[in-house]
């Protein structure tokens, strides 16, 4: 008996605890408890300190990304259920990034909302370090709890404008909706766990290729496809998005906009690529049509609003048909998904974080979110018309803006699958990107062409917390364009010599 306890003693004294690979997590997991702790003891006047700790404890967790992005070595824990690897650290640097933007975009906005700044960002953080734990989630467990610690924080921000009939919609919708997703969701993560026995994705997707195909498992697949559909905004699990986007504070709504996004699409693709590799005759015919309706629908509604925040919504929701495309052709391309996909959440990230950034500056003066508010926008301040142009253009895929390479490589994904309905897909992505121009371009008309609408041509002060996030998404905007597209002439022009007439 003395024995036995002295081996599980043992056991719990090393523990297959990897520090360094935790790093990231912790570091992010500290900052939360230096703000739980500033926020009780510091004084009102003194809030002030808040974002700073926030933003500097997110930069932060970029140190150990950084030294495991030069050790090069892929380590795992827990059995598997949790690794750090090229793609979780790629998409743990794009959470803090864009979560420290938000930051940027959060101190003006709440300080002079009268807003509880701790809990603001307390909440904040607790969404962001859910996002950088479902990056290295390999098991249904651990992406469960990463989603839910990524969602309930998120549920209580949208609906942070209490005093506001738009704040509580925005809150109540996001939450109902929420959690009809989740139950859908974790419904089907017990359909599979019942069919594989085990919770890690490598082993279910063993166990689904073995198997023949049976009603349970496509039920599985479709209602866990489902769940992670509402994240991502697809249709039809979009109609959350624009009243949740309209009501709730714009930093929020482009913190929802970007990274709850991009952490929907990280568990699709951990799943797609790790559960269901051998499934894609379910996967893929369900992809298409999801993709086809999201950004045909998601274009069309666009065209007919008349507020900027929610027409950026509908385009959000039409930028994720586009990364969904990909899945629809899994099985012939396999990997490929992972880079392109990623590639376009990189791009997508800091065109519409920078284009709700300059939502938020002329909101200051104008007090107003209608398109017809940037009329005039070039003649009082002519760089945030400039910079507002760029993101809409480059959300339209106008060369040699980043968007461009974003449409480019989920275009080339799905051509290159070679097969009549990855050739029709194509068509329907060609066709919308030409549609969203439209809506893109009318908001560019109003900045250039239009006078302003009361008259008053004063200039827009920015704070520098805005500043800064607009110098950080216009350079990666303008960098991942500008260089790639130096660099891909030759790669397009052989690549369109390989498309058959």
């Amino acid at each position: 008996m003395l024995a036995l306890i002295a081996q599980a003693a043992d056991g719990f004294a090393q523990p297959e605890v990897d520090w360094h690979a935790l790093a990231p997590d912790l570091v992010v997991l500290g900052t939360l408890v230096v703000l739980l702790v500033a926020d009780l003891f510091l004084p009102e006047d003194r809030k002030g300190l808040l974002p700073s700790l926030a933003g500097l404890g997110l930069l932060g967790a970029l140190i150990p990304i950084l030294s495991l992005t030069i050790d090069g070595t892929d380590r795992t824990m827990f059995g598997g259920a949790y690794a750090v690897d090229n793609f979780a650290l790629v998409l743990k640097a794009l959470f803090l990034v864009a979560g420290y933007v938000v930051v940027l975009q959060s101190t003006n906005y709440v300080a002079e909302g009268d807003y509880a700044e701790g809990e603001y960002y307390f909440l904040l953080l607790s969404s962001i370090l859910g996002m950088t734990v479902i990056a290295s989630a390999r098991d249904l467990i651990s992406i469960f709890v990463a989603l839910e610690l990524l969602s309930i924080p998120a549920y209580l921000l949208a609906g942070w404008r209490k005093g506001s009939l738009q704040g509580n919609e925005a809150g109540a919708k996001y939450y109902l909706m929420g959690v009809f997703a989740t139950a859908v969701l974790l419904y089907g993560m017990s359909l599979l766990y019942g069919v594989a026995g085990s919770t890690l994705l490598v082993d279910i997707g063993a166990a689904l290729t073995a198997r023949e195909s049976l009603p349970v498992v496509t039920l599985a697949i479709v209602f866990c496809v489902a769940g992670f559909a509402f994240k991502v905004s697809a249709v039809p699990f979009h109609t959350w998005a624009p009243d949740t986007y309209e009501g709730a504070p714009t930093p929020i709504t482009a913190f929802l906009s970007v990274s709850s996004k991009a952490a929907g699409f990280v568990a699709l693709i951990e799943l797609v690529l790790l559960a269901f590799p051998g499934r894609s005759d379910v996967v893929e015919p369900f992809m298409w049509v999801l993709a086809v309706l999201t950004m045909t629908i998601g274009n069309v509604v666009a065209l007919r609003q008349t507020n900027v925040v929610r027409m950026l919504a509908y385009s959000g929701i039409s930028q994720a048909g586009f990364m969904l495309a990909p899945f629809a052709v899994v099985g012939e391309i396999g990997g490929s998904v992972q880079q392109s996909i990623v590639t376009y959440l990189l791009i997508y990230a800091a065109m519409n974080l920078g284009a709700f950034t300059v939502v938020m500056a002329v909101a200051r003066k104008t007090g107003s979110g209608e398109i017809k508010s940037f009329g005039g926008l070039f003649e009082y301040a002519p760089t945030l018309a400039v910079l507002m142009t760029v993101f809409l253009f480059a959300l339209a895929g106008i060369p040699p803006l980043a968007g461009w390479l974003a449409k480019f490589v989920a275009f080339q994904a799905v051509v290159e699958a070679d097969t009549t309905w990855g050739y029709v897909l194509a068509g329907f992505m060609a066709v919308n990107s030409v549609i969203s121009l439209a809506y893109y371009a009318n908001v560019a008309r109003e900045m250039w062409m239009n006078p302003p609408p009361d008259g008053d041509r004063a200039p827009v002060r920015v704070p520098v917390s805005l500043s800064a996030a607009l110098a950080i998404t216009a350079v990666v905007t303008l960098a991942f364009g500008v260089t790639r597209w130096a660099t891909s002439l030759g790669d397009v022009a052989d690549f369109v010599a390989t498309v058959p007439l």
